[in-house]
């Protein structure tokens, strides 16, 4: 625990990725086999479940601390972090444990089942006898919430200079349901085992948003385009007879799309396809909000399968009669691809072929991505015609060009504390519209970016001399300042008291030219839903 409790911090200290990865690299090098397994199971969001929930972690912080509870859960949202909350109120140690990282995780997992007596024991053993960053470490390990600025790119990074093993190949090898505490190192990372890649999806390739004009990608005859859909980025692999349908997440989500059975008959062994999962009901693409009704279901019943049904929308082939064709063109792949559509002749299939479309200049690009939201779409991908299908996010090759954002003028009616950095301000707030009927505003959307630091250190400023109420760390606030709120998407909704939910909103700008009386009003919301 010693030595990863070092790495956290060293991680935790530097923005610096050279310096990131010199950690990584070193830990990987030195620590044993079962420990490194799980650390990369850590930093690719592979946690144990939670075995106590915040709830009583509170209250047994609290009371090992000997403060009241109100005052560890001021404390709580000033610093923004439970774990780190914690790590500060208990009394100070300076002891070290002696224990490996993956004897505590071992411990953790049988954690779960213990009774309440037995949890609150084992963590005030733990705590007392940890010093600062190894108990703020295991708090953040019984939490889950394990946030310290390292994507699994860069892990891979560290992990392939540590190896010698290339970091594509470790990439597709970190990919699939693997188990932490049932697979050892060698096995995870120096082995090659061909029956762990029966269900194994490749790293997905990511596509930058465009910069500046779409002119200075060159020639236009170059490149292919197709709409963006707004769904669940996917593969679906066909192998041995067997279907797995993976999200880009890297979660096997097979059991939560049963219409795509249909595809162990139709597609031959060693075919692997990149498309979009989309709802389709009534026989026409649905919004993301249809899709959330699928996301998250333990089962999928035959009334939801009929009332919310799903389709493929395919955009690329990267394996074909069980060949690994990612390096080949692009305008090939899609060749492989388009035969394999065009030779199902079933009736209401649920593969679609997300079309390619081809311009002779960007002005008729540009007016294609205008009529996106026509077809339910997000804008455009622009894909080289020659290019082949790479790993993670790459720039050159594959961008996204997506339509202009949706905007509406809101009012400012709560406001919450922020996280990290941000947790002693204000900066999470609730936005409101106005109901022409009842002359009151109704909120519809949450936001926490598109400020500037100074902006943010203002209004906290202003929150703090104009709350009306307190509802534990939320605010409501007095009416007065507005701002332009921009969104992706938006759909009626039963789940808001709006009845309309947006996509991915966020701040555009700091109206301080309007009144709240200039604000937009809910029918105007109402009026941009497609």
């Amino acid at each position: 625990m010693k030595a990863f409790a070092e790495l956290i911090k060293a991680l935790d200290s530097t923005n610096k990725t050279t310096l990131k990865v010199e950690a990584l690299t070193s830990y990987f090098k030195n620590a044993a086999p079962k420990d490194k397994v799980w650390t990369i199971a850590i930093l690719s969001h592979r946690r144990p479940p939670r075995p106590v929930n915040t709830t009583l972690m509170r209250e047994w912080a609290s009371e090992l601390a000997k403060i009241p509870l109100w005052l560890f859960e001021e404390s709580y949202h000033i610093v923004g972090d439970l774990a780190e909350t914690i790590a500060l109120v208990i009394p100070k140690s300076d002891a070290n444990s002696e224990k490996s990282l993956s004897q505590f995780l071992d411990e953790i997992i049988a954690l779960k089942k213990k009774p309440e007596e037995e949890k609150k024991e084992y963590l005030f053993d733990n705590w007392l006898n940890l010093n600062y960053y190894e108990r703020f470490v295991f708090t953040k390990l019984i939490t889950g919430s394990f946030r310290i600025g390292v994507s699994q790119k860069l892990m891979t990074r560290a992990l392939a200079k540590a190896t010698d093993i290339d970091e594509d190949i470790l990439a597709y090898k970190l990919m699939g349901n693997w188990e932490p505490s049932r697979i050892t190192f060698d096995k995870l990372i120096l082995e090659e085992n061909e029956e762990d890649y029966l269900s194994k999806p490749y790293p997905f390739y990511l596509a930058y948003a465009i910069e500046g004009d779409p002119e200075d990608l060159g020639d236009v005859g170059q490149w292919s385009a197709e709409h963006k859909w707004d769904g669940i980025r996917s593969q679906v692999i066909v192998r041995n007879n067997d279907l797995f349908v993976w999200s880009r997440g890297e979660e096997l989500v097979t059991d939560k799309y049963p219409e795509f059975e249909v595809f162990k008959e139709a597609f031959p062994n060693g075919t692997v396809i990149d498309g979009e999962i989309l709802p389709y009901p009534g026989g026409e693409i649905g919004t993301f909000n249809d899709l959330q009704t699928r996301i998250g279901r333990k089962n999928v019943s035959k009334k939801l399968l009929e009332k919310t049904p799903v389709i493929l929308k395919a955009y690329d082939i990267l394996e074909w009669e069980g060949k690994d064709i990612r390096t080949m063109a692009f305008g090939d792949r899609r060749k492989i691809l388009e035969k394999l559509y065009h030779q199902i002749k079933a009736e209401d299939f649920p593969l679609h072929l997300s079309e390619t479309i081809r311009f002779k200049t960007w002005e008729e690009a540009a007016i294609e991505r205008e009529n996106s939201r026509e077809v339910k779409s997000e804008g455009l991908m622009l894909k080289r015609l020659d290019s082949p299908y790479l790993v993670g996010r790459k720039k050159g090759d594959w961008w996204k060009w997506k339509v202009d954002p949706l905007t509406i003028d809101a009012v400012l009616t709560y406001a919450m504390r922020g996280h990290g950095r941000r947790s002693n301000l204000f900066t999470d707030y609730t936005f409101g519209l106005w109901d022409e009927e009842k002359k009151e505003l109704v909120t519809f959307a949450k936001a926490y970016s598109g400020l500037t630091d100074q902006e943010f250190r203002k209004l906290d400023a202003w929150i703090k001399k104009n709350t009306l109420e307190r509802f534990g760390p939320v605010r409501s606030v007095t009416p007065h300042h507005v701002f332009e709120i921009a969104f992706e998407g938006i759909a009626e909704s039963k789940r808001h008291k709006s009845g309309v939910a947006t996509r991915f909103p966020r701040i555009l700008r700091w109206r301080m030219d309007k009144t709240i009386d200039d604000a937009n009003t809910l029918e105007d919301l109402k009026a941009l839903i497609p």
